[in-house]
Parts: structure tokens; sequence; C-alpha cells
């Protein structure tokens, strides 16, 4: 069976140039191994997606020029998901719970990322799983090795990292780690080439892959982030950053757009215009030497 490399943006704001910067990396690596691409919608989370932001998600990445083998949106798996977390509960590794959000950040410790760490407080309560409770993971104590094509072996515990964490929210959502590990199995996703701030995600996604049968983890590679000169923090939809539509609107072309991403990520000596072939031709240089 074919293995894929996954585009994944969530449809709760137009694209940035962070969200440029992860496809470069992205189409690089799937030229340099020969991934067919996946393009994958990530709306799990129905309170802040927008129809608007998934047109134009395939609009940007059709006017820069990039093309996908395949696609799937998240919101039409439900049944998938479903059957994922039967799976999981035949095992008798969920459990409801019914923690507010104050209590959650009130009674248990938190990461120094500023993370939740679970603490159990409902295990034991023989809570119904379903909504207004939140559906949570039994996570067990245990080291998951991992190797990051750039970034080298990793030793991570899950139960240290966050604790038993949410597979579906109160409000019957399916969680971003969830949805996610489901997807990979199920859309035979061979290759994971994401952003250094996900990196965290890795060792829990690769625990719960295992508990739905998925011995053999995808390879992963988590590439470094561009940040807002002025504030410092990473580009975000949360942070308003620029999107590449309202650059577009300015009047900038895409190969300015993308001799900027170049640049800035010191592949061009002097910011000129690049073609996205040029552009990809750079990345995949790039992500030979980190695969050397």
């Amino acid at each position: 069976m074919t293995l894929n490399i996954r585009f994944a943006p969530s449809p709760t704001g137009y694209l940035h140039e962070g969200h440029l910067l992860s496809a470069l990396y992205v189409w690089a690596m799937a030229k340099l191994k020969n991934y067919p691409v996946h393009l994958r919608i990530e709306d799990h989370d129905q309170s802040r997606a927008r129809n608007e932001y998934i047109d134009a998600i395939y609009e940007d990445l059709e006017w820069f020029g990039f093309e996908w083998d395949s696609k799937s949106k998240q919101s039409n798996r439900h049944e998938i998901y479903e059957q994922a977390l039967y799976k999981l509960e035949k095992q008798h590794l969920i459990y409801g719970c019914d923690c507010s959000r104050k209590s959650l950040s009130l009674e248990n410790p938190s990461s120094s990322d500023g993370e939740i760490i679970y603490q159990r407080h409902c295990l034991n309560k023989d809570l119904k799983i379903t909504p207004p409770n939140t559906t949570r993971l039994i996570v067990e104590s245990s080291p998951v090795q991992w190797n990051d094509l750039k970034l080298g072996p990793f030793t991570e515990n899950p139960a240290v990292q966050c604790g038993d964490f949410a597979l579906r929210d109160r409000l019957g959502q399916w969680t971003y780690q969830f949805a996610v590990c489901v997807d990979d199995i199920e859309e035979n996703i061979g290759m994971i080439v994401r952003g250094e701030d996900l990196r965290s995600s890795t060792a829990r996604q690769i625990f719960l892959m295992s508990l739905l049968g998925k011995k053999t983890p995808p390879h992963y590679f988590h590439h470094s982030l561009l940040y807002d000169p002025l504030t410092g923090l990473k580009l975000s939809k949360r942070q308003h950053s620029q999107s590449l539509r309202a650059e577009k609107m300015k009047g900038l072309s895409r190969e300015v757009l993308l001799g900027q991403i170049c640049f800035k990520l010191h592949l061009i000596e002097k910011e000129v215009p690049m073609t996205l072939n040029e552009s990809i031709f750079l990345f995949s240089k790039q992500i030979e030497g980190y695969l050397q």
C-alpha cells in the first residue's frame, strides 16, 4: 500500500506565511521521497471552522500552484472516529470526565509551557463517555522513543507530559490529538512534516496510534517556525498574522511571496522573486542536508 505525506491546515482563519512555509516543506519532502500528497482539512473544531476558510485554503494553494493527489475533511469522518473510539472502549482504555475548565486549571499541575497534566480525578467515577462529559484516554506511564529526521532522537513519557488526554470534548467535538491519529492511520500517512510547535504532541500520538493498532509510527520531520519581528511570537491565526490573500490583495505576486520565504530561511542571499518549483527545489536541498 502506498504511503502518503499530508498537508493539514485548520480552517479557523486564512492561510499566512507560516502555512506557506509548512506547505513548501511538505511538497519538498514529497518530491524528495516520492510521496503522494494528501490534503486534509482539519475542521474537527466546528465552533471555529468556517466554510469560507475552507474555500480559501483551496484557492490560495491553487494560486501558488500546489497540487495534491487526494483530500479529506474531518467533519465528514464522524463514523470513522466513532469506530476508533469504540475500539478503545472495548479495551477499557477510556472514561468520562466532568471536570470544568476552572477545576482543570486549579486542580492539576502544568508543564513548563503551560499544558495541563491531568491527574485522573474522574477515573473511578464511572461517568458516561458521552457529552456533556469529556472522553479521556488512560495513559499509562511508559517512555516512548522516537526519532525526528531534523531534530534527532527523543524519549518522552506522555503520562508525564499531559496525563490522560481528551479524545472528545464536552461539546461532542473530536480533539486534535484523537482525530489526527485516526486520520494518519486511515489515510496511510508514512511521513509527517509539521512545525516544531507540534513536536511535543508526537509521543502521545505514537502512543495512541499503537493502541489503535499501528505499531510502526510514521517518520517525523519538525521544521522551524516563522516569528513576527515586532512581537517575537510565532505567526498564527490567533495572533492575527497577515494572511496570504491580504498580501495578494496588496498586489504582491506569488513569486515575491515565495522569494520572501526563501530569503527568511537563508536559502537565497537576497530577496528576489522565486517560482514554486525553484522554491521547492531549495527546500528539498535543505531537507537533504538533514537526512544525510
